[in-house]
């Protein structure tokens, strides 16, 4: 029992980690019908903006608190609210009448770029974050304990859904976003500015893309460049299993993926330890065999 309560906790930090990165890959599809490969590595640049953001403000380990760890993540979410404006004004307008093969292309060729980038200016040598966070553990049953850390994540994570849900559903620039995913074409009739909508929805990806990165640099301090490509990629299955363009369908995703992960790393034997990452994709390939669209996904009519 407390080896459960011990994974389902780690695998609901998880969890919520997949799916701040997943909304942003969700959001971009609904308004743009594009999958932005780039997305993971956007998260990787959130982590080293915190990191440098922390050694430039003089935050060492001696004296972690709270407000420090928020003062890095807000800085880092803004960093990469920029940067998602640049490649959605620089690599993807450019190319948005284009066909859905150069934009996949195109998307690739970001990801590539900013991996690469990534090497060239912080090195490939795996950094580590300073802890932010006093290392504290509370008790939950026997054994099992959750830490600061998890507790930031969990709080984070469902404050950033929570807020998301609130702009999506309550908000004038949600109803724009919403009819942009709609039918982009009767949106612009109807006098909504497009091109502001999906820049600010990139933007928006990216900085909950941002949030993600400090937050599991939080918990695990060593990172690399390389970082975004496998945490992208499960976010990515975590946003098609709970059906690419519904925001409610990525957060689903990537519990299911966060607790999978976890569950199969406390129950399977260590020798296959190594292979936990394929847990992920067999949840994907069962789900899309019963159900191509996802759990919550919706079959669209293609436009002619």
């Amino acid at each position: 029992m407390e080896t459960f309560i011990q994974q389902l906790i780690n695998g609901l930090a998880l969890g919520g980690i997949y799916a701040l990165i997943a909304l942003g890959y969700t959001m971009v599809y609904g308004v743009l019908r594009l999958i932005n490969f780039a997305h993971g590595d956007v998260y990787m640049l959130g982590t080293f903006a915190g990191y440098y953001t922390a050694l430039r403000l003089g935050f060492s380990e001696a004296n972690p608190s709270f407000f420090r760890a928020a003062v890095v993540l807000l800085v880092a979410m803004l960093f990469c609210a920029v940067v998602g404006l640049a490649i959605e004004r620089l690599a993807y307008r450019p190319i948005r009448q284009a066909s859905r093969l150069t934009a996949l292309i195109t998307a690739i060729g970001v990801s590539l770029f900013l991996e690469n980038l990534g090497q060239l200016v912080f090195g490939a040598n795996p950094k580590f974050f300073p802890q932010l966070l006093p290392p504290r553990q509370f008790p939950i049953y026997g054994a099992a304990c959750i830490t600061t850390p998890d507790l930031a994540i969990l709080s984070a994570s469902f404050v950033l859904m929570l807020g998301l849900h609130q702009l999506v559903h309550r908000t004038a620039f949600g109803r724009a976003v919403r009819a942009v995913a709609h039918d982009l074409d009767t949106a612009k009739l109807m006098g909504i500015d497009t091109n502001r909508i999906i820049a600010l929805t990139f933007a928006l990806g990216s900085a909950l893309a941002a949030a993600a990165g400090i937050l599991v640099a939080l918990r695990y301090p060593k990172f690399d460049p390389l970082i975004g490509v496998t945490t992208g990629l499960k976010a990515f299955i975590a946003a098609v299993l709970g059906g690419i363009g519904n925001v409610t369908g990525a957060v689903l995703g990537g519990i299911i993926i966060g607790l999978a992960e976890t569950m199969a790393t406390g129950y399977l034997p260590a020798a296959l330890n190594p292979y936990k990452d394929a847990v992920a994709f067999a949840i994907l390939v069962t789900v899309l065999l019963v159900r191509p669209t996802g759990i919550l996904g919706t079959t669209a009519p293609e436009k002619v």
